[in-house]
């Protein structure tokens, strides 16, 4: 089974580490093919079949024990990312005339006051949909620029997420199942 590991706050706010070096942390613990892209964090392993949450306590203890920080890593399976990357939560034309569009990684489905909360942040420069584990975001503008910075979700909702651009999504979709 291929999968994809999002790794929250690696290479961001000193928090330093070489993709080689993540590579060994996952091999490490017995995972196989491992790949990494971009230096934010993607990691992509193969595994036996196996719980996410199972394969992402792995990580996050390996991580912790061999880093000097720690870093909560979001799972999905190369079927999850075909059909993340394929939803059309926002129009074409929302989608092209924007700066960005982001698909944030959550550890469990929001509830549905949860996800109200989260949409509730749309206005003005975002547009926030949430779908299964993911919340969409839609940045009119640089997301410095964004009034709804993700920290602001994470801290609002008391939860963790990790963003990616859905071009990066795609990328490593296409790794994935090709």
């Amino acid at each position: 089974m291929r999968y994809v590991a999002f790794l929250r706050a690696i290479n961001v706010g000193g928090r330093v580490v070489k993709m080689d070096r993540l590579r060994e942390i996952f091999t490490g613990i017995g995972l196989q093919n491992v790949e990494t892209l971009i230096a934010s964090g993607n990691v992509l392993f193969s595994a036996e079949e196996a719980p996410a949450s199972i394969l992402e306590e792995r990580i996050e203890i390996a991580i912790e024990k061999a880093l000097p920080f720690g870093s909560v890593p979001f799972l999905r399976t190369g079927r999850e990312m075909s059909e993340i990357t394929a939803r059309q939560v926002f129009s074409p034309a929302e989608a092209e005339s924007s700066h960005a569009v982001y698909a944030g990684f959550l550890k469990r489905p929001l509830t549905p006051a949860e996800a109200a909360k989260v949409e509730a942040f749309s206005g003005g420069n975002d547009e926030f949909r949430v779908a299964g584990r993911e919340i969409h975001w839609l940045c009119r503008e640089r997301s410095p620029k964004s009034i709804s910075w993700p920290g602001k979700l994470e801290k609002s909702l008391k939860i963790t997420a990790t963003f990616r651009n859905i071009s990066t999504a795609r990328e490593i979709t296409a790794r994935l199942c090709g």
